[in-house]
């Protein structure tokens, strides 16, 4: 059988989740942007500003439809092979204008965080550097389906931790991060090129499809 030699590069978004221009999130995104370029992938880069959408509301669901702006994140995710989302922490927890995007985004059928790897990356003045804030936000992006990656980072005392260049003061800081990222985009790789058995990963209510199960530790 004829395989391809040279591959389309794997699509990430890399999506900064806060609305302040300058954000450290928004930097710490830049960052990993780069490091996915640098390591051959083919990068989307997003900002929260890009996705306008009101508090997420049934009745004006009902009567209106989904808004422009979750419609827009909808189609950046569904045309990306994973994800990677750069978040700061409010009050040791996920900011609600991301838990707000999460919730429109999940009204479409099919939903797009169904099977979708996913990477968190968060920074912030604190010494946990925004990491109870990730813990947070797995909740809802695992329930809907995601595979989010277990090694998370976060950047502490980020308002210190950027050099000039836009690369990580600490160079064993920076070097996490890069071998956090290639082995993410490995991991991506093999599930995005090489799956050879069908699989369900879960089941999430309203959402039907005929996959069969197979017998994995996984499911």
């Amino acid at each position: 059988m004829a395989t391809d030699a040279h591959p389309a590069p794997l699509r990430i978004l890399v999506f900064g989740a806060a609305l302040r221009a300058g954000s450290l999130n928004a930097r710490l995104a830049s960052l990993a942007a780069r490091l996915f370029t640098e390591a051959g992938a083919d990068v989307d880069h997003a900002t929260m500003r890009e996705f306008d959408m009101p508090l997420y509301d049934g009745d004006a669901e009902e009567a209106e439809g989904l808004p422009a702006g979750a419609r827009a994140l909808h189609d950046r995710i569904a045309r990306s092979d994973a994800m990677v989302i750069s978040s700061p922490e409010y009050n040791a927890s996920v900011p609600g204008v991301l838990k707000n995007a999460i919730d429109w985004v999940s009204r479409f059928r099919p939903q797009p965080f169904k099977d979708k790897q996913a990477l968190l990356l968060s920074a912030s003045p604190s010494l946990v550097g925004g990491n109870r804030g990730l813990w947070t936000l797995r909740i809802p992006l695992e329930h809907l389906g995601a595979r989010v990656y277990p090694d998370m980072f976060s950047l502490a005392r980020s308002h210190q931790g950027f050099a000039d260049d836009g690369l990580l003061a600490d160079p064993s800081g920076q070097q996490r991060l890069t071998e956090t990222v290639r082995a993410f985009l490995s991991l991506v790789e093999a599930d995005t090129r090489y799956v050879c058995l069908q699989r369900r990963w879960y089941e999430f209510l309203g959402d039907h499809t005929d996959a069969p199960v197979t017998q994995r530790a996984q499911d």
